[in-house]
Order: structure tokens, then sequence, then C-alpha cells
């Protein structure tokens, strides 16, 4: 039987003060395949993500202590967390109100009352752009191809035999080509945030992944960066 290779599952934080309609949203996010984390106003919010940066952020923009027009500016401002997408909720009608929200930096508006299933495609159209393995994008570079849904690599023509951690490394390199990504960076990306692993497994399972890429004579597509970490390219 075919080993079954899990891609970490990608996270997403939630910021919305009404409880029932957080919670309805987490359901649905979570039956998407999302990791949901929560807050219920912007300063908590901001906190979160310094502690565990999310793949995406759902926000409200009406919210107590700090408004979620005030959160998306802030983290846009930052070039750690500039890149995150954001969707922007709001009642607020009005296209001057979407100008506003748009240009304070959200990726995406969506008015209140919405339609959840447009909701959620607009959360997997956000997800494609930062992590599109994740929504089963096949993803290239140079000459090498991930497959997600199929699990399979190939460079060129020839099929790569990796195991499932090397996949995961692989996926995380080529969804951010040129990206440094430090050990820790790497631990909570593939292994997820609440395992306990040393950062000297990450130089292991670089070593096999460099391994099996240059199995055919090719040249290592990764570069180590001096007391930094790993990038692909």
């Amino acid at each position: 039987m075919a080993e079954r290779i899990m891609t970490q599952a990608p996270r997403v934080l939630l910021v919305e003060d009404e409880y029932a309609q957080r919670e309805v949203l987490a359901y649905n996010l979570e039956a998407e395949g999302f990791d949901v984390i929560q807050a219920d106003n912007g300063e908590d919010a901001l906190l979160l993500v310094d502690e565990d940066q999310p793949d995406m952020i759902i926000l409200d923009w009406m919210m107590p202590k700090v408004s979620g027009i005030e959160v998306c500016r802030r983290l846009k401002m930052r070039p750690e967390t500039r890149a995150i997408p954001v969707i922007m909720l709001s009642a607020r009608a009005e296209e001057v109100d979407r100008v506003r929200g748009l240009e304070t930096g959200a990726d995406d508006y969506v008015i209140k009352p919405y339609s959840m299933v447009e909701l959620m495609a607009r959360a997997r159209a956000q997800m494609r752009r930062v992590r599109p393995s994740t929504v089963g994008v096949t993803l290239e570079f140079g000459d090498i191809r991930l497959d997600p849904e199929a699990h399979r690599v190939y460079r060129g023509e020839k099929v790569l035999k990796l195991g499932p951690t090397e996949f995961r490394l692989l996926s995380a390199f080529m969804e951010k080509p040129g990206r440094v990504w430090s050990r820790e960076q790497l631990l909570d990306r593939v292994w997820g945030r609440d395992i306990y692993v040393d950062t000297r497994t990450v130089d292991v399972h670089v070593g096999r992944l460099r391994k099996t890429l240059c199995a055919f004579g090719h040249e290592d597509p990764i570069r180590t960066v001096r007391g930094s970490g790993y990038a692909l390219g």
C-alpha cells in the first residue's frame, strides 16, 4: 500500500468578537481542512500573530480594544507579516469603506451578511496563493515538479522517491523559492508547532532531501545560508 504523505494543515487566525459567529466560522474552516486559532479582539490578535504566525487571517472590522482595520494596517506595515493574506469581514457596505479596507492592505473584503460557501471559496483562493500545495496545486521550480495530490516528485523525467518528511520539506521550499528558512521555522512548518524535535533533525532531513534530488547527477538546488538556515535556489 502506498504511504500517504500528510501536509501540515494551513493555519488560520480567526478574529471575530461575536461568539456565535466565530464558532460557525471556525467549524466551517476546520471542515475545509484549516487549523484554526481564535481571538475575540484586535489586541489579542496582534499578540497571537507575534507568538505563532498564521498562514492567513480572517478579520472582523468592528472589534473592541483595537479595530480590525488598525490590526490590518499594523500587520501590513511590518516586513515579517506583510505577506500574510488578510480577509476583512465588515457590515460596512459602502464603496468608500471597501476602498478603505483594501487600501489599508486587506487582500479581500467580504460584506456581512455573507454566504459561507463564498467565504470558504475566498479563503481557499488566498491559500492557493500563499501555500499552493495545501490545495492541490502542482509546484514547479526549474526541472523539479511536485504533485501534492498524487504525492509524487519529478526531476526532469525521473520520479524521485521521497519519505514523508522530505516531501513536506520540499513542499515548503517550493512554495517560497528564494526564501531563507531558519531551522525553527522549518520545524514549525514541517513537523508541526506542537512537536518537539531537535533542530539538528532538520539538517539530517535536508541532507536526505539533497541526496535524493541529486541522485541522477543533477545540481543541488538547496542553498545553505550560514547562520540562518536553508533556501531553494
